[in-house]
């Protein structure tokens, strides 16, 4: 059977699309439906998938930079991006040759794509080139975001702290809580890593492993084992985190 990731951040439509491509073609294994950018990546990087769908708006990672990574991580995989951009903005997908579909998803649509997929096979998937281009065209069409989050309150003891995002040195999730890691200590958080993702400065934050993320004005420097994971050393803190090897990839640039 051919493997295959889907990823989209909400649940109805993420459902609706694993029903339709489990009507399109039974020959499809689904071997990870993922929430968010970072599981699918990892997904992705473990199971070597023929196909991915990939929604590209998702908390911290979007599609389009999960597609980039594949060059590295599975770059035999051919995505799909699942997009409710309006149809203005839909000339960038086709310069670039590559496959979406518009929600909501019609079947002979997702039809006609499954069969150009299929004859797409061990041609290896988009050329990052034409990611990076896409990544910026669909930047100027994209609506205006909320302002990112500028502090939070956390609690260490009996102690409510205020605490400023940019003080932060990592996140990180453990049990039912998150760890809100600064230079002189730790705090506790409810909110989970994916809706801390949804509402971080993109360009300070980065996810590095399914259960951190880190705040990339506090790294020292990323150095990559024989295995192909990643270790950063903080330039506050003693310890390293771990790169999960599939998000070694986006450390390309450093």
């Amino acid at each position: 059977m051919l493997k295959c990731v889907v990823a989209e951040d909400e649940a109805l439509l993420r459902a609706e699309l694993v029903a339709q491509l489990r009507e399109a073609a039974p020959d499809l294994d689904l071997v990870a439906v993922c929430e968010d950018g970072a599981s699918a990546l990892e997904a992705i990087a473990e199971h070597q998938p023929q196909f991915a769908f990939l929604d590209i708006r998702m908390p911290g990672i979007s599609g389009l930079e999960v597609a980039a990574a594949l060059a590295e991580a599975s770059p035999q995989t051919q995505v799909v991006f699942v997009t409710a951009y309006e149809q203005h903005a839909l000339d960038a997908f086709e310069r670039g040759a590559v496959d979406y579909l518009l929600k909501p998803v019609a079947p002979e649509r997702l039809a006609a794509t499954l069969t150009r997929l299929r004859a797409r096979m061990g041609h290896g998937g988009p050329d990052p080139r034409l990611l990076d281009s896409l990544l910026r065209q669909l930047g100027h069409s994209a609506p205006a975001k909320a302002p990112p989050l500028a502090w939070i309150t956390a609690s260490r003891g009996q102690e409510t702290r205020l605490i400023m995002v940019e003080d932060v040195v990592y996140f990180q999730s453990d049990a039912k809580y998150t760890v809100v890691m600064t230079a002189d200590g730790e705090a506790l958080l409810r909110t989970p890593l994916r809706e801390l993702l949804a509402v971080l400065d993109p360009a300070m934050f980065r996810q590095v492993h399914r259960s951190t993320i880190v705040n990339m004005r506090a790294v020292a420097s990323v150095a990559r084992d024989e295995a192909g994971r990643g270790r950063i050393r903080l330039k506050s803190r003693p310890e390293t985190l771990t790169v999960s090897q599939a998000f070694m990839s986006l450390f390309r640039n450093m």
